[in-house]
């Protein structure tokens, strides 16, 4: 496993970082904990939990997946050997179910997710905690062309560090970090740490993936001359990348086949480009998965590649991604696939 440094904390990450957003709702705790100590085995020391969590989100499963982390931190009593990152939920309508679904960025909401997430995590403090997307209408999710609002209420950032600040003094959190976020955004929350001495972002967690290369516009020369690296999410597209959709195909417990409102990579450019990818792999003796996951984690701006799975076998793949080497030949062939059809799915 390789380690790297989360932004200019001095904390080390695994290149791999264990996602969870299928505890609660596709795995048991049981599946859970197994997918803990295989990564653990590995090498990776590193998750990453959220208070929406798990995915779809739905009243009656919020909180499972810290629930389910924090259970396995409570009976394995190795709090210390982990870095655990969370993440607070942004505005949004949409989970009704969450502080009535009007959750801002201010400090009653914030003090309310992160005592709430700490304890169900049955831990005192959070290594790193993210703003899962922005407190303000901007592009995250997949939605295209930015439409200004000047009148929209939002949480000014200003106040948002503020608590975030008492946070870590507090001992509650050791880093802070972004999520779903804009150049604008980043650089704001990065001129503020600086000139009022308010804790500095250390990690950027945003989608990257060979069907989604969007990061690469703006946001990775932010993270290479900050030191704000991209904690990378869907980096197999919801599975796509695996082939295992090819051709119309929905296989039983697959992510797509069971919720069909996943729908960001499912469309005909997306398709074409992933049976390109696919093809590719297998022409180079490739698997697919692997090759796209090690794609991700050799670009110099990503500090770690979220890896998630629904069962061993996936995981077990996945983690020997770490160990894939591209070839010049591989590396061009992407690149040209990607010139011919840029980012169909950002």
């Amino acid at each position: 496993m390789q380690y790297r440094p989360l932004g200019r904390t001095k904390l080390k990450v695994s290149a791999l970082c264990l996602g969870t957003m299928t505890w609660g709702e596709q795995n048991t705790q049981k599946d859970a904990f197994a997918q803990i100590d295989r990564a653990k085995d590995a090498g990776v020391n590193f998750i990453d939990a959220a208070e929406m969590y798990p995915v779809p989100p739905k009243a009656e499963t919020y909180g499972e997946t810290e629930r389910i982390l924090g259970n396995y931190l409570a009976e394995r009593g190795n709090r210390e050997n982990w870095i655990i990152a969370s993440k607070v939920a942004g505005p949004g309508d949409w989970l009704p179910h969450i502080r009535d679904g009007k959750t801002r960025f201010n400090r009653e909401h914030l003090t309310a997710a992160l005592d709430a997430s700490l304890k169900r995590l049955q831990t005192d403090y959070l290594d790193l905690y993210q703003l899962h997307w922005p407190d303000r209408s901007t592009n995250f999710f997949g939605n295209l062309g930015y439409r200004h609002n000047p009148d929209e209420l939002i949480t000014p950032i200003e106040d948002t560090l503020e608590v975030l600040d008492d946070f870590v003094k507090a001992g509650k959190i050791r880093h802070i970090g972004l999520s779903n976020e804009t150049p604008w955004g980043v650089s704001r929350f990065l001129h503020l740490a600086e000139s009022r001495g308010w804790p500095r972002i250390a990690s950027i967690q945003n989608p990257y993936n060979l069907l989604n290369r969007s990061y690469e516009i703006g946001m990775a020369e932010i993270s290479l001359r900050e030191q704000t690296g991209l904690l990378a999410y869907s980096p197999l597209a919801f599975g796509t990348l695996t082939g295992k959709y090819l051709n119309g195909l929905l296989p039983e417990k697959g992510r797509l086949t069971l919720f069909s409102r996943f729908s960001r990579y499912n469309n005909p450019q997306a398709q074409r480009a992933c049976a390109r990818y696919v093809q590719l792999a297998r022409e180079h003796g490739l698997d697919p998965a692997q090759m796209a996951l090690a794609f991700v984690t050799r670009q110099p701006f990503v500090t770690s590649n979220i890896i998630g799975a629904t069962n061993m076998d996936q995981l077990n793949r996945n983690l020997s991604s770490i160990n894939m080497g591209l070839s010049d030949a591989v590396l061009e062939a992407i690149a040209n696939i990607h010139q011919g059809q840029p980012n169909p799915a950002p």
